[in-house]
């Protein structure tokens, strides 16, 4: 056991604390009251084990977003992280069962910036060296698309040597993530003509089933080989059984692995046509998130990170995985990023949502290795 990671065992349960408290205050992205509040935990907990108070990026329709410096130097290390949630206020609640700990938020993501902060304070306590800047970026908004804080992610990426993304491990591995699928969002509106249904049906002209013709075309881009999925989440249409629908309206969600098949599916659905006349498609969205495709300077993260876990007795395997994240904005401008270091566990977004009580030292501690060294 490496003295930092023998100082973070010693430290176990102050760090749960930290978690505890940060995971009760609850954030859901749309409510602004309880995101700030949970920002303002936050910023507590660095100011308590760091000694330093963020710079503030103020906020209208999300929580403001939070940025702290530790450290001095020419070089640059960024650490991202999230502290909005997809949970309700009272949905989930913190509870510990055995070497689990049960709470919303806590695998995605709020456990994984605990341990980043006492990744920094070990080395602090520890009068190890960092000779660079280390720089938190928390932002409030990842999980609906990091609208409002994506330009900050990226201007911060752009002058770092090295990106590190909090967010939990791949489940069950534990590994790390060196690439991630890009994430396009497209709604699909479909316009026709309403007409009696049993006085004139022949004068109407289906928007449903215009739309079914779309979604059987839009689900065959499904292409497991290349590694592309293409699915229609939500669809509305018409307004009555005996009414011709005029309207109907899809959501559809696509992951590419590629710039380039993102590109490819993107010109698809702006090329989508009505198949008769007195029919009309329109197409709204994009590319939410670029593929954050595996590069050399990646590979060579990675093996810094799996060198310093084998020296810590941890097995420790890299993953392509399908959800996006703000590292797939990092690795787009450029910069090197290692994405999956945050906590262990499983069920983000799922009722069972939790992480596993031994991983906390043991990630905390590969994450300090890797400031230390990179």
């Amino acid at each position: 056991m490496s003295d930092i990671h023998e100082y973070l065992q010693s430290q176990q349960q102050r760090m749960i604390s930290c978690i505890e408290a940060l995971v009760r205050a609850e954030s859901p992205t749309y409510d602004k009251q309880r995101v700030d509040a949970c920002g303002k935990v936050l910023a507590e907990q660095f100011r308590e084990h760091l000694g330093i108070t963020p710079e503030v990026y103020r906020q209208d329709q999300v929580g403001n977003h939070m940025k702290f410096i530790f450290g001095k130097g020419e070089e640059q290390v960024l650490i991202v992280g999230h502290f909005d949630t997809v949970w309700e206020p009272g949905r989930l609640a913190y509870r510990v069962e055995e070497n689990r700990i049960y709470g919303p938020g806590i695998l995605d993501m709020k456990a994984g910036l605990v341990q980043a902060l006492w990744a920094a304070k070990a080395l602090r306590e520890l009068g190890l060296p960092v000779n660079k800047r280390i720089v938190f970026l928390c932002n409030s908004d990842e999980e609906v698309g990091s609208i409002t804080s994506r330009a900050l992610i990226e201007e911060e990426a752009k002058r770092s040597k090295a990106v590190f993304v909090v967010e939990a491990a791949q489940a069950v591995t534990g590994a790390l993530k060196t690439a991630r699928k890009g994430v396009s969002i497209y709604k699909v509106r479909v316009r026709g003509r309403a007409a009696h249904a049993g006085n004139h049906h022949e004068d109407g002209i289906s928007a449903v089933r215009e739309l079914a013709r779309l979604v059987e075309y839009l689900e065959s881009l499904t292409d497991y080989d290349r590694g592309t999925t293409v699915n229609v989440g939500v669809v509305h249409g018409g307004t009555r059984s005996n009414v011709v629908p005029e309207g109907a309206e899809a959501d559809v969600d696509v992951r590419t692995v590629t710039w380039d098949e993102a590109d490819r599916i993107h010109r698809i659905m702006e090329d989508l046509k009505p198949s008769r006349p007195g029919l009309s498609v329109t197409v709204s969205g994009g590319i939410n998130r670029p593929p954050m495709e595996r590069t050399e300077k990646t590979g060579q993260l990675f093996r810094l990170a799996q060198d310093i876990a084998r020296e810590l007795g941890l097995p420790l395997q890299e993953a392509m995985v399908g959800g996006g994240s703000d590292g797939n904005f990092t690795a787009a401008v450029g910069a090197p990023t290692l994405d999956g270091l945050g906590a262990v566990g499983d069920g983000p977004h799922a009722e069972h949502e939790h992480i596993l009580i031994p991983y906390i030292t043991q990630r905390a501690a590969l994450l300090a290795h890797l400031l230390e060294r990179v």
